[in-house]
C-alpha cells in the first residue's frame, strides 16, 4: 500500500506492508490531514518511526464488530491495553501501554490503511462530509480543554495562536459566550475568526527574549487580565506570554507540543499561584456533534489538498507560516 513513512527522514512509499494486526478493525483511510505535531515529528520531537498521521476518516473494511464493516469512521487515536483501571473505565488516554497512532509504537492515517481496536472507531453521520470529518481529532482536542477547565459567559478568556488548532479552540470556545481574546502574529489569520465575537490581537513582539515579550505584554494592557489563557502558539515564547497573562490564581492551558526544550522564569507561576494544565485529546462524540450541528465550520480552514504521492509537497506547504490545514487523499 502507499505510505509517507518517517525513519529520520520524511519518503512516500508505494510498497508498505498493511497494517493487519489481530482482533482489530481495518480501516480504508479516505482523507487525512497534516497537524503541527506531525511536523514536529519529522523534526525529531517523540522519536517516532514509521507512518505518520492521526487525523483521518475512513471506510472499515474489516472488524471484529460485523457492525462496523463498511461505516464511515473516525478514530480514538489512543489504543490502550483494554484491562487496566482507565481503559475500564472508557478513557485510554492515559493507559500506561497504550500505542498512539502514528505517535507512538503504531503506523498511522497517512497510508492507504490503518488498524485500530473496534472501541476506538466511531461512525461518522452522513451529514458531515469527508473533508469536514477529518477535523474531528483536532475538534476534539480543542473540545477536551471544556472537560478540564470550567468556561463561562463572564470568563475573560486569552488564547495565545492562531494557527490550525488555534483556530478550532477559538470556535470552541466561542460557543461558551465567553470573553475571548485571540494573540497572533499573523493578520491573514487572525482575519479568519472575524466571525467570532472575539477581539483579535496582532503580536508585534516575535521574539523569544522575555524582556521584549514582557514589554509587549505591559504596553497593550493586557498583564494579569485573564482567568484562563490557552497557550496554542506552537513556540517556546508562548508559555512565558500566558504566564504574563493569567490573573492571579488563573488557570493556563498548555496545548503546544514542539520539539526541544521551553526555557521560562517560574516564579511568577508561583508568586501568583497559578494553576497549569497540560491538555492533549478530547472525546469524538463531543466534537462530531459540533460538525453535525454546523456550529463549527472547517471548511474555511482547509489550504489545500493533495494526493498521497504528492505527499512530501504538501508536507513542505503545511510548514509554510501562511498555510492552515494541508489533507491528504486517498481516492
Amino acid at each position: 500500500m502507499r505510505a509517507l513513512r518517517f525513519d529520520g527522514s520524511l519518503h512516500f512509499v508505494s510498497d508498505a506492508p498493511l497494517p493487519v494486526r489481530p482482533d482489530e478493525t481495518l480501516v480504508h483511510v479516505l482523507r487525512a490531514g497534516i497537524c503541527n505535531t506531525d511536523l514536529e515529528i519529522v523534526k525529531g520531537y517523540a522519536g517516532f518511526r514509521g507512518t505518520l498521521g492521526h487525523e483521518f476518516v475512513g471506510r472499515v473494511v474489516e472488524s471484529p464488530d460485523e457492525g462496523l464493516i463498511g461505516q464511515r469512521v473516525v478514530g480514538e487515536i489512543n489504543a490502550g491495553c483494554g484491562v487496566c483501571a482507565l481503559c475500564r473505565a472508557g478513557d485510554p488516554r492515559h493507559c500506561p501501554a497504550r500505542t498512539v497512532l502514528g505517535i507512538k509504537g503504531r503506523d498511522g492515517a497517512f497510508a492507504d490503511y490503518l488498524s485500530l481496536p473496534a472501541r476506538n472507531v466511531i461512525a461518522v453521520p452522513d451529514s458531515i462530509a469527508d473533508e469536514e470529518a477529518v477535523f474531528a481529532e483536532p475538534l476534539a482536542a480543542a473540545a477536551g480543554i471544556l472537560e478540564q477547565v470550567n468556561v463561562a459567559e463572564s470568563t475573560r478568556v486569552a488564547v495565545i495562536g492562531e494557527g490550525k488548532l488555534a483556530q478550532l479552540i477559538c470556535r470552541v470556545l466561542a460557543q461558551t459566550g465567553c470573553a475571548l481574546t485571540v494573540i497572533g502574529k499573523h493578520q491573514e489569520k487572525l482575519a479568519l475568526l472575524e466571525d467570532l465575537s472575539a477581539r483579535r490581537l496582532l503580536l508585534t513582539h516575535t521574539g523569544n527574549e522575555p524582556d521584549g515579550l514582557q514589554s509587549w505584554v505591559a504596553e497593550s494592557g493586557l498583564s494579569q487580565n485573564f482567568d484562563v489563557v490557552v497557550e496554542a502558539s506552537g513556540a517556546a515564547s508562548g508559555l512565558p506570554m500566558a504566564i504574563a497573562l493569567a490573573r492571579p490564581r488563573g488557570t493556563i492551558v498548555m496545548k503546544s507540543t514542539h520539539h526541544g526544550r521551553t526555557a521560562f522564569d517560574l516564579s511568577m507561576a508561583v508568586v501568583n499561584e497559578l494553576r497549569l494544565v497540560g491538555s492533549r485529546c478530547g472525546r469524538l462524540a463531543p466534537a462530531l456533534d459540533l460538525l453535525a450541528r454546523r456550529a463549527v465550520n472547517v471548511r474555511r480552514l482547509i489550504s489545500n489538498e493533495y494526493a498521497i504521492e504528492d505527499g512530501l509537497a504538501a508536507f513542505a506547504q503545511a510548514a509554510a507560516p501562511q498555510t492552515m490545514k494541508v489533507l491528504l487523499r486517498f481516492q
